[in-house]
């Protein structure tokens, strides 16, 4: 096991990583907004349940095949735009008793957790990202790099689960001051929808 002081400069850097504004954060931030505190903590658990498979990626070096295949990685991250596009397609045309409504125990959490992991399993750049930071963090003369990598993974779940399930309750509590108008309600799914394109096209375009 790495060093305790090691390990707090990682997870400090990345609170520090998943407050930075990024696909991820924003995604919460729209579904949050969309749905409530409740739906945007159900994908943010989707988003980090995601995290770990990348770092179980990294650890078993299939992170290293979207490095070294061009075809791999657009595929990927070609699955991912469509999927965001898809999600847009759903906001625009949704109107305010489509979803905006609903009564938080009527939310399809397993459908919300669902839509965070494939948010995230299907951008490499987070594979790639992965691939180049948790191995600094590692020392292979104090034992196997697997643990190691398996520790680092986890620390970066409970980071983006602290910092992302803040960014739940907020835009959450926010966002429900504005569903209670049908107008507002309208706007709001127009704005996710959005940025769901914003994020499509990032990543559609994003590179190696």
């Amino acid at each position: 096991m790495q060093p305790i002081d090691a390990l707090l400069i990682f997870f400090l850097a990345s609170l520090l990583l998943a407050l930075t504004p990024g696909p991820g954060n924003l995604f919460v931030l729209a579904q949050a907004a969309q749905q409530g505190k409740l739906a945007g903590l159900a994908v943010t658990i989707g988003l980090c349940t995601g995290l770990l498979v990348h770092t179980a990626a990294v650890a078993l070096g299939v992170a290293a095949i979207f490095q070294a295949s061009a075809v791999a990685f657009s595929l990927l991250k070609f699955i991912g735009a469509v999927y965001l596009l898809y999600l847009a397609y759903g906001a625009f045309i949704s109107g305010a008793e489509s979803g905006w409504n609903q009564h938080p125990s009527r939310l399809n959490f397993s459908k919300l957790y669902a839509r965070g992991v494939i948010m995230n399993v299907t951008n490499p750049k987070v594979s790639l990202f992965f691939l180049a930071f948790l191995p600094q963090f590692t020392d292979p003369t104090i034992g196997p790099l697997l643990p190691q990598i398996f520790i680092l993974g986890f620390l970066f779940f409970l980071s983006t689960i602290l910092i992302f399930g803040g960014i739940s309750l907020l835009a959450g509590g926010v966002g429900g001051y504005y569903r209670k108008s049908a107008k507002a309600q309208i706007i709001l799914n127009r704005i996710a929808g959005t940025v769901f394109v914003a994020l499509a096209i990032k990543l559609a375009l994003a590179k190696r």
